[in-house]
């Protein structure tokens, strides 16, 4: 955070922390289903298909999620929605716990992913527009850093639990403890403010708020972002879905083997975040993308199809981490940029989250192919294909870095 941090006034650093938090625990929520798949295939007799389609379900309805949460914070406010839709995956989560059926877990998956989908969107226009120019894209990316630290708690539960409980019962203790991100909302509620001007006008229709993002005067954006949502989705889904199974079912690593590969990644995955924010201030936002994807889609296959050893496979996984955080580390600055104050949080939300729609399809042909050709290699292709769809795009955005939105927000107390 350095010197970006020490410089910013009282509100934008509570924006910043509550940002920060409710994706850290928004992360929290979502990886404990990955480090569970193998517990819930032997639970409800499921296939690899079957669990990929729960985390598939998920994005699908996270998509709708962020687009409907970005137009209630464009209409009704953006702490306001912030508030909801953290209550929402909270409790989802924590209700997952508690299900008896494979149906029952689909349906609370699917109202997980609203909620999570949506708090994505309210928050990182929140920051946006709290935090100055100059500044926006270190500390969205170190906002998005946040999705490592709560992805870090639940692989550290997730070795806690399934190592003391039965795994039948550990992967139900692991969803409750998603409970926990609902005490956030006390925090959100008590300090933070609207930004100016972050409100529709109230006389605005809310379909008007949800359709004002293909007016031409922005569809080249919405639809530009649609697809590097897609890729960026798309291949994030399609590398950490399976990835603890596959490293306990090919690599033949134990539930604590597992996790020290996981920690390199997800440490790495930290350092990328806030690397990223930091380069991307500086060379501009369309560099930073094409740079990252180019290193991932290289990086995903080395780790994939190469010959590796398990010693070099755990000093691949930094560079792995830290290069798939750079793309998503970019969008919330650069979504924002793209988008006036009366559709910013409706175009955020669709951008960064129409590609769960599509990137939905990753998880179940991953798990579909690895039932055929592997799972390695099964990951390594659908994850390249994807990084490949972020590079298309960012090379027909426009370059945003430093726009100035319609007040300054940072100087209020």
């Amino acid at each position: 955070m350095s010197n970006w941090y020490s410089e910013s006034s009282p509100l934008e650093r509570r924006t910043f922390w509550a940002s920060f938090g409710g994706w850290a625990l928004d992360a929290l929520d979502v990886q404990m289903f990955g480090l569970a798949i193998p517990a819930l295939i032997a639970a409800f007799g499921i296939s690899k298909a079957d669990a990929g389609l729960l985390g598939s379900v998920t994005l699908f309805f996270g998509a709708f999620g962020g687009w409907l949460g970005g137009a209630l914070g464009d209409r009704f406010g953006r702490v306001k929605a912030l508030q909801i839709t953290v209550a929402t995956f909270a409790l989802a989560t924590f209700a997952s716990a508690f299900a008896m059926s494979y149906t029952q877990l689909l349906v609370l998956k699917a109202i997980q992913g609203l909620g999570f989908g949506a708090e994505w969107a309210c928050g990182a226009v929140l920051m946006a527009e709290i935090i100055r120019p100059e500044h926006r894209g270190r500390a969205l990316g170190t906002v998005q850093s946040a999705w490592a630290v709560g992805w870090g708690a639940a692989v550290l539960l997730s070795a806690l639990v399934f190592t003391y409980a039965p795994a039948d019962i550990a992967w139900r203790i692991l969803f409750a403890i998603g409970l926990l991100p609902a005490l956030l909302i006390i925090f959100i509620r008590r300090g933070l403010k609207e930004p100016p001007r972050a409100v529709a006008r109230e006389e605005t229709p809310f379909f008007a708020t949800l359709s004002g993002i293909f007016h031409p005067d922005v569809l080249r954006s919405t639809l530009v972002g649609g697809l590097f949502g897609i890729g960026a989705h798309g291949g994030y889904a399609a590398l950490t879905t399976f990835l603890p199974t596959y490293l306990r079912e090919v690599r033949h690593l134990s539930v604590l083997g597992s996790s020290g590969y996981l920690a390199v990644i997800i440490i790495a995955f930290f350092c990328g975040c806030v690397a990223s924010g930091i380069i991307s201030d500086r060379i501009g936002r369309r560099a930073n993308v094409a740079f990252f994807a180019s290193t991932c889609i290289a990086t995903v296959l080395v780790y994939i199809f190469a010959p590796l050893s398990d010693g070099q496979m755990l000093v691949l996984g930094f560079p792995l981490g830290f290069f798939s955080a750079g793309i998503p580390a970019s969008m919330a600055a650069l979504f924002s940029e793209l988008y006036p104050a009366g559709v910013r949080g409706t175009g955020v939300g669709f951008c960064y989250n129409f590609g769960r729609v599509v990137s939905a399809a990753f998880p179940f042909l991953v798990g579909f192919l690895g039932d055929r050709i592997g799972l390695g290699p099964a990951i390594g292709i659908d994850a390249a294909f994807a990084y490949a769809l972020v590079l298309i795009a960012v090379l027909l955005l426009p370059e945003t870095r430093g726009k100035v939105f319609e007040a300054p927000a940072a100087t209020r107390a």
